[in-house]
């Protein structure tokens, strides 16, 4: 029988399933484990409260992330609360503070409307730009499948989903508390074409 037992140390939410058995299933102790090691999911809080207009946008960005990545969870804070993305929006081009921000740090995401006015989709610019704030740079010029390639794939472009390689260097700047270790570059990126 396998029971699921949540910890929370440090803002860093933790993952570790125990097994306990009977006489008849029990595995000694000196046996190895079936499985992986359990890894530590960072759990990153962010306020979209002054993103008016970008709410469904911000919500299936952060799907996205949230249903691509095993590491990282993605959660709305609460109305007041301290959050690590800070999600505006603004009448200029989109814009972010390149991570990977750590439990505690603050990075800023900026939903700018002219990227949407020259046809841009609003889903891929907040995957695209939560992206940053996990520490993917842009890799411009790119195709619609690369997320991060953000304006560059061109305003029929609709895919807000990471790539494998995407999907893949989050993992490693997240990973076994990685996002502890590796500051945040603090560099703005703005994704104007």
């Amino acid at each position: 029988m396998l029971d699921s037992v949540w910890l929370k140390a440090a803002g860093i939410a933790a993952a570790i399933t125990l097994t306990t058995g009977t006489a008849a299933n029990a595995v000694p102790a000196s046996a190895p484990s079936a499985g992986p090691a359990a890894s530590a999911v960072v759990t990153l809080h962010y306020d979209g409260s002054r993103a008016g207009g970008w709410e469904a946008a911000i919500t299936e960005g952060v799907a996205s992330w949230n249903a691509n990545v095993d590491n990282v969870k993605l959660v709305e804070a609460a109305p007041g609360a301290r959050a690590e993305i800070q999600i505006v929006a603004t009448n200029g081009w989109p814009q972010a503070t390149l991570g990977p921000v750590r439990p505690g740090g603050q990075v800023r995401v900026e939903l700018g409307s002219q990227a949407v006015t020259e046809g841009h989709d609003k889903t891929r610019i907040a995957a695209h730009e939560i992206g940053h704030s996990l520490g993917l740079p842009d890799t411009k010029p790119g195709p619609c499948s690369q997320l991060m390639s953000g304006s560059s794939a061109g305003i029929t472009c609709r895919n807000a989903v990471p790539d494998a390689a995407e999907q893949a260097r989050v993992e490693s700047l997240y990973g076994n508390g990685a996002a502890a270790r590796t500051p945040a570059d603090g560099r703005i990126l703005v994704d104007a074409p």
